[in-house]
């Protein structure tokens, strides 16, 4: 199911028309729209020279986490370690941010461009334990992608 999303990606990706910001919340409201667990999706970049992330596109319920200092949290975790992190149910893990009672698992892979770590996308699940290692390698593809064009 995600591989067939594929080319769809590629297509807003490549679309020069758009802003890179419109082409970000249009690929998060793809993901959101077509993968059913996929209930809040959305990337957080790199705030300049700050240890911290910045909330970029999304789609999904709003959120207060706008701002995430490097470590905390998932994101921010993933911020510092470089590495996908697959979170199958979030009340088990100690240095969750909770953005909403709803949610029940989470996926953060992290956005590499030229070799560094500039950013992440996020996955909120209503669903619980629902990733597998297809949304790992389908994010990295998503990400793939994204870095082209930042």
């Amino acid at each position: 199911m995600l591989t067939s999303l594929k080319p769809k990606v590629t297509t807003i990706i490549s679309n020069n028309a758009e802003s890179v910001e419109n082409r970000l919340t249009e690929l998060c409201n793809l993901l959101r729209d077509t993968v059913d667990y996929y209930d809040w999706v959305g990337f957080y970049f790199k705030n300049g020279d700050k240890e911290e992330l910045k909330l970029g596109p999304y789609a999904g319920e709003p959120t207060d986490h706008t701002i995430i200092p490097f470590g905390k949290g998932i994101c921010g975790q993933v911020a510092v370690g470089n590495e996908n992190f697959v979170v199958p149910d979030v009340a088990a893990q100690d240095n969750y941010i909770a953005c909403s009672i709803t949610v029940k698992a989470e996926i953060v892979v992290p956005l590499f461009k030229n070799g560094e770590n500039i950013g992440q996308i996020d996955i909120d699940s209503n669903t619980p334990n629902p990733f597998t290692e297809e949304d790992e390698r389908f994010l990295e593809f998503v990400n793939q992608e994204v870095s082209q064009i930042l």
